[in-house]
This record gives structure tokens, sequence and C-alpha cells, in this order.
């Protein structure tokens, strides 16, 4: 079967490769085996979110959470707490002319250069449609634990006035709602038309999928946001759009004393590599190559 792990698929597309991989014992290139199986008396409970999820693990805003393939690729592989890849008003065409490609060189030395996602606002609303389908769907089909076991994280930057953008802001109320979208019902149609397809997925569960995607958000802080800025795009997440709201803090905005002393391991020989190596809430994760005395990577990165 010929596949591509690197551009979007349509839904039929999707369910086509999952239900062709599947009983083959994999799963986009992830053996069976591999599988997580969660532990009914191990959760983590997210009383925020009215859910209890079966691990606090997932993934971070980027290529492996651009498209639904990948998504599902992480669900399998464990990941319950998905942060989706950021948008933001800017996308498409007119992002990549300002993003050198690739925007990840893997040869030696990884570098993300990429802001947000590379697809338009409402091809990712459709990728994270499709991912929320095709999860619920293996959890029930595979026994990967609970339907309702996994958060999905919206991403959203830079600045206030393109998130309060009518493409933007159409991203997060679909999200929170997709009920009317295309997306949602192209899902939903084809699953029921495949039902003869599964052995433990029924009409009756396939309506049950929450059309609430999202209910909670990151707000992304890269790219020169200020802290003032940074403020009136939280309040604006929490009060107006009543989300579940986090702030992915860039260690730079902390002030140079305070950042690279408490963030860098600083090399100690020629050609000995510095990385980050701060918690989850570090947006900045690099490795480079120096040789010899250089200046804090904060004032050049």
């Amino acid at each position: 079967m010929h596949t591509d792990r690197f551009t979007p698929l349509d839904a039929a597309t999707l369910l086509r490769w999952m239900q062709h991989d599947l009983p083959n014992k994999q799963l986009f290139g992830i053996d069976r085996e591999l599988f997580f199986m969660p532990k009914p008396d191990d959760p983590f409970r997210m009383e925020r979110y009215g859910k209890v999820l079966e691990t606090p693990l997932g993934v971070a805003a980027g290529p492996h959470t651009q498209l639904a393939q990948n998504i599902v690729a992480s669900y399998v592989a464990g990941s319950r707490f998905f942060e989706l890849k950021t948008v933001q008003v800017m996308d498409g065409e007119e992002l990549s002319k300002c993003v050198n490609k690739p925007c990840i060189v893997a040869q030696d030395e990884c570098y993300n250069c990429e802001w947000s996602t590379e697809l338009e606002v409402p091809q990712a609303f459709a990728e994270y449609v499709k991912a929320w389908f095709a999860c619920h769907l293996i959890a029930r089909e595979y026994g990967l634990g609970s339907p309702d076991g996994f958060v999905f994280n919206m991403s959203v930057g830079y600045d206030l006035e393109g998130i309060k953008s009518p493409k933007v802001d159409a991203y997060i109320e679909g999200m929170k709602d997709a009920s009317g979208s295309e997306g949602w019902n192209e899902c939903r149609t084809r699953a029921l038309a495949n039902l003869d397809k599964f052995e433990h997925v029924d009409a009756a569960f396939v309506e049950s999928i929450p059309a609430r995607i999202s209910n909670s958000i990151t707000e992304s802080t890269l790219h020169g946001c200020p802290p003032a800025e940074i403020e009136r795009i939280a309040t604006y997440l929490i009060t107006e759009k009543g989300l579940n709201t986090y702030i992915k803090c860039n260690p730079t905005l902390l002030g140079y004393e305070f950042a690279c002393p408490r963030v860098w391991v600083w090399p100690t020989s020629a050609s000995t590599s510095w990385a980050l190596t701060t918690s989850s809430s570090t947006i900045r994760t690099s490795a480079r190559t120096c040789s010899g005395p250089m200046p804090c990577p904060c004032s050049s990165a």
C-alpha cells in the first residue's frame, strides 16, 4: 500500500491506511508490540478538564502534531496529552516565504525554526478533527484504553490581534465544538459507512464521539511577544474564550541574568556541545557545537 507520512491524508485514506496496517500488527511503522497499554489502576487525574488521563505524558507542538497520522502514531506509542501544532493568522504560503526550508535538519544537529503549522489554519483544523476521530476509533477497536483518556490542547500565537482575527477565531470556536464543520461530518460519515470493517466499533459509539475536541489552549510566546501582550492574550483566552490556558514561557523573557545561569550547560572545552536543559515549560530547545568562548545563546538564538 502506498503511503506518505509527510502530507495530509483525507479522512477516507486515513481510515483505509489504519484498516490496512492494524491487522498486520503495526500502524504507521509502529509495531503492535510497542503499542502503549494503559493500566486501569494507574490513572492521572486532570480534574479541570473533567478527564482522567491514562498517562500525564505527551507531545509538544511540532511536526509530530501537525498531521493526523503523526498524532495517531503518538497516541498508540503512549501519548495522552497532545499540544497541537501552533496556529497563527500568518499561514500557508505566506508563512513559507518567511521561514527557511527545511525547517528541521537532522544530519548532525537539530534545529526547528518553524513558527507554526505549515498548513493553512482551516487545513490544520481538519487534521486535528481527523486525528481526534481516529484516536477514538483505535482506542475502542484495539482496546488501547478509554476513548476519553486523552486531551487535545490547542496552541496559538503570537499577538492578540491575530488571535482575534476571523481565521483564528473560527479555528478556536471549531475546536470547542466541531459538530457543524465539514471535516467533522466527513469523518462521521466515513466511520459509519465502514462499520462492517470494525469488530468493536458500532454506530452508537461513532455518534458518541464528543464534538468538543479541546477546551484548553497554550499561548506560545515566541518571536518577540512582549510581556504586556502575553498578559492581554492570556486574559482574553481565559475570560472571553473560557479556555483552560497555559503560557509557554521563553526563558529569554526572564532576562539575561536570570535565564542564562539556570538554563544553559556551558562548554568546558573546544567542540563541546551546549544545550537547553530546563523543564517542559521551556520552548526553545536546541543543541549546537562551539569552539572556545561564546556569548550567552540567549542573545543570539
